[in-house]
This record gives C-alpha cells, sequence and structure tokens, in this order.
C-alpha cells in the first residue's frame, strides 16, 4: 500500500462513514428522538457530535490498517500472501462464533438499551456516547474489515458486500443466525483458498 498516511485516513474515513452509518441508524435515530425536547439546532448540533465520534473511531482504526499494510508489504513474501488471505478469512469466520462478537452485537442490535445505560450530559457526553457506541462496533466489526481489505483489497463491491453483511446483522430480525452462516463461509473459503491459493488473487481482482 503505496499511499501516504493523510491521504488514506481520508478516503479510509469516507468509506467506513458510507458502509457502516446505514446500519448505525437504527441508534442515530434514538439518539435523535432522545434529545429532541430541546430547540432544533441543539438536536442537530448533539446528534451530529454523536455521529462525529462514532466515525471518529472507524477513522482512527484506519491508522492501525494502514500501519498493517506497510508491515505486510514489506515483509511478506508474494508467494505467502494466498495463505495470508486464507488466515484472514479463517480469523473472521471462527471470530464471528465469539463470545465477544455476540455481546457487541447484542448491544448494537440494541440502540435503546445501549441509550439508556450510557447516556451522559452536555456535549462531552456526547462525544463519549458516540466514542463508546463506535468501540462496541468496531469491536463487532473489525475481522469483517480485516477481510475487507485483507482479502478484497478494499474493492468496491466487497464495500458493499461487507455493508449489506453489517446491516443485516445489526439491524434485521435474524441478523443473528445470519452472522454465523457468514461466519460458516468464511470459514469454507479460508479452506478453499488454502487448497487453491490462485483463487485469493481473484478474490482481489474481481471484487
Amino acid at each position: 500500500m503505496d499511499v501516504a498516511l493523510v491521504p488514506f485516513l481520508g478516503l479510509w474515513t469516507l468509506m467506513m462513514a458510507a458502509m457502516m452509518l446505514p446500519s448505525a441508524m437504527p441508534m442515530i435515530l434514538v439518539h435523535r428522538r432522545g434529545v429532541a425536547g430541546q430547540a432544533r439546532i441543539q438536536t442537530e448540533l448533539r446528534t451530529g457530535i454523536f455521529v462525529g465520534a462514532y466515525v471518529l473511531v472507524w477513522g482512527a482504526a484506519g491508522i492501525a490498517v494502514w500501519i498493517a499494510a506497510r508491515i505486510s508489504d514489506a515483509l511478506l513474501p508474494m508467494g505467502a500472501r494466498p495463505f495470508a488471505v486464507a488466515a484472514i478469512l479463517l480469523l473472521a469466520g471462527a471470530y464471528q462464533f465469539t463470545p465477544l462478537k455476540s455481546a457487541c452485537l447484542r448491544v448494537c442490535r440494541s440502540p435503546m438499551d445501549f441509550l439508556l445505560t450510557h447516556w451522559y450530559p452536555g456535549v462531552a457526553g456526547e462525544v463519549r456516547l458516540g466514542l463508546e457506541h463506535g468501540l462496541y462496533c468496531l469491536a463487532c466489526c473489525w475481522a469483517l474489515m480485516a477481510v475487507f481489505v485483507g482479502a478484497g483489497a478494499m474493492g468496491l463491491l466487497w464495500a458493499v458486500i461487507i455493508a449489506v453483511v453489517v446491516f443485516v446483522e445489526k439491524v434485521l430480525p435474524r441478523g443473528v443466525a445470519f452472522g454465523r452462516v457468514i461466519g460458516t463461509a468464511l470459514i469454507a473459503g479460508a479452506l478453499l483458498v488454502a487448497v487453491r491459493p490462485e483463487i485469493a488473487q481473484s478474490l482481489a481482482g474481481k471484487m
């Protein structure tokens, strides 16, 4: 990844906002109703601060992505890259079944409960609320983003696919079961790439 940090972070943050905000809309709408008793400009400002802090978490995660990509480019031989892709798919698939994933997904799927237990007063409270929700969301979805970066090379179609997966997981009624199906598919994909390494290149190239 021969891109300077600052331009990369700008692009990364825009992509994360486009991918993650649709699935965060239930939380954002519940938050907006929670502050709706104030003047309109205050309501918009407080919700804007909340959303901005949420996006900031995902933007900051781009620093780790950029560093990992630079290390990978420097140290990982070209012949080993398919096996790195297989490892990423396996890790992401296994993570879908972990207690941490389940706990964070439960928070993301319960916006009212989250706001009732994490509400803080004032502007600083909105920042803290947005950061905390962003951290829960990051903990829920980081492995899927690793697939987006490591297997999909941040391709546009991959961005759409991951955004849809996250939306279904976090918003739709059978999202938890769907997430486990995705986990199984990722593990199967890892095994397939391990057996046929050439598939790793086609994943990035075609997506």
